[in-house]
């Protein structure tokens, strides 16, 4: 037995123990569950996938063995998950196959789908839904030989997830780059199995103990001032990239030399105008998602801290719309949506406001940018004659910069400072300089641009 301090928990694969027969077999695995302290969680590795009293069959033969958790093939559906993580077994856990490590698994889970999510993308966005509407508690099968994945998997199922990622030892897979990808803002949520590494050393109890210090020192690494980005560049995260490319290939975001309306000459310049689409809104739309859900400030142990999203006139209307579309869509979080009038109605409903109730509620403003804080702040004025609390602010850039050479803070630092509430932006200048940094697409002098510009401008 391995020294308790070192085992966090243990995955017998039932397979192996069926395979020495029904009789011999399953004696075998209650013999070594026996052995294991009550204290050390058991993670059954079943993959069972299947609906009905089939699924619960299977449900009650695996937890009557003493696991608490299992991996379960989610190919055929909530229906097929439920009678494991409900009902007599919500105190149960589950881990979902999402992106397995043999190479084959790109023939189907790797597919893109016409959302814009490959297959597994959206298993590990149903996982976060699924957890939120019943209460389940989820985890994610994500292989360590592909980092990419798990970066992926990890944006797509949110902060809160748990990643059971095997694959590091044996199969190849590296450990600092599964670290960086798949642990959350908080430096958890990664669960790293090896059985072959440890079950064949000639100590196991000193590899499993090596194992333990490699992955403390991987987390280190990720979460160093050093690993971050150096030169004072801000980290990036991958919604963020892609919201990037996405807006460069839209037109929204140019670099080059732009004058503003306060006289600077700008590097880059952002018009929100350009998502002018089906697809780009949707694109955009779930970049607002992401930035909301893996913001602290809006979201709590998987739950938003607003009721209502309220897109103020006019181009805050369609913002809103479709971010509250895809809230649902890519999170399963069903909040209101409300917008208001330039000018009031007088007939049918009348009125400035247009959608869902908001007096006494939680409101979350989404906007394009934050210019001077005007259209904000005539929102919040709104809002609180109504009886509703302003919770946050989203937008899609912040340009994080002075709003004079005399006055120290952004039109963003401005607004949460006088009216108390958060800003949550899809990217800020300091992004984009970390952008600029890592791409090979752009030239050093644009790159230098930027950097700069926030030298003189930043805050």
């Amino acid at each position: 037995m391995l020294p308790l301090p070192t085992l966090l928990a243990l995955s017998p694969m039932l397979l192996f123990f069926e395979a020495l027969g029904p009789n011999l077999g399953i004696a075998t695995l209650r013999r070594v569950l026996e052995d294991i302290p009550s204290e050390i969680p058991i993670l059954l590795d079943v993959k069972r996938g299947d609906i009905g009293s089939t699924s619960a069959a299977y449900a009650d033969a695996s937890y009557s063995l003493g696991a608490d958790a299992v991996t379960l093939n989610p190919l055929m559906g909530w229906d097929s998950i439920a009678p494991f993580v409900t009902g007599e077994y919500s105190n149960k856990g589950a881990f979902l196959l999402c992106k397995t490590s043999n190479p084959g698994s790109n023939d189907l889970l790797g597919l893109n789908l016409i959302s814009n999510q490959t297959v597994y993308e959206m298993i590990a966005t149903l996982s976060g839904r699924w957890s939120n509407e019943y209460g389940a508690s989820l985890g994610l099968v994500v292989g360590a030989t592909d980092p990419q994945a798990l970066k992926r998997a990890r944006d797509a199922g949110g902060q809160n997830v748990w990643l059971l990622a095997p694959g590091v030892g044996a199969q190849g897979g590296d450990l600092d780059a599964a670290a960086a990808a798949g642990l959350n803002d908080q430096g958890t949520g990664l669960l790293i199995p090896v059985s072959r590494g440890i079950s064949r050393a000639s100590d196991p109890g000193a590899a499993a103990k090596e194992l333990k210090d490699k992955i403390q020192a991987a987390r280190r690494k990720v979460f160093s001032p050093e690993s971050v980005l150096e030169c004072d560049y801000s980290p990036i995260h991958s919604y963020q990239k892609e919201f990037i490319q996405f807006t460069l290939s839209q037109g929204a975001l140019k670099f080059g030399e732009f004058v503003l309306k306060s006289g600077r000459t700008s590097p880059y310049f952002f018009n929100a105008g350009l998502f002018d689409s089906g697809k780009a809104l949707f694109k955009l739309a779930k970049s607002y998602s992401s930035a909301i859900y893996t913001s602290p400030k809006l979201f709590k142990d998987g739950q938003p801290l607003f009721d209502v999203i309220f897109g103020p006139a006019y181009k805050g209307i369609s913002l809103g719309a479709v971010v509250a579309a895809a809230m649902f869509s890519n999170y399963g979080v069903d909040v209101g949506f409300a917008y208001n009038r330039k000018e009031a109605k007088d007939h049918g409903e009348g009125g400035m406001l247009v959608g869902a109730n908001m007096e006494g509620k939680k409101v979350l403003v989404v906007d394009d940018v934050i210019t001077a804080g005007t259209a904000i702040r005539e929102s919040h004025t709104m809002l609180e004659k109504i009886g509703a609390q302003t919770a946050g602010v989203v937008i899609a850039l912040d340009r994080a910069e002075k709003r004079s050479l005399d006055d120290p803070v952004s039109a963003v630092q401005a607004v949460e400072r006088d009216l108390s509430v958060p800003v949550v932006s899809i990217v800020s200048l300091p992004q984009l300089q970390a952008f600029l940094e890592s791409s090979p697409d752009y030239e050093v002098d644009v790159l230098q641009s930027v950097t700069d510009y926030r030298a003189k401008f930043g805050v």
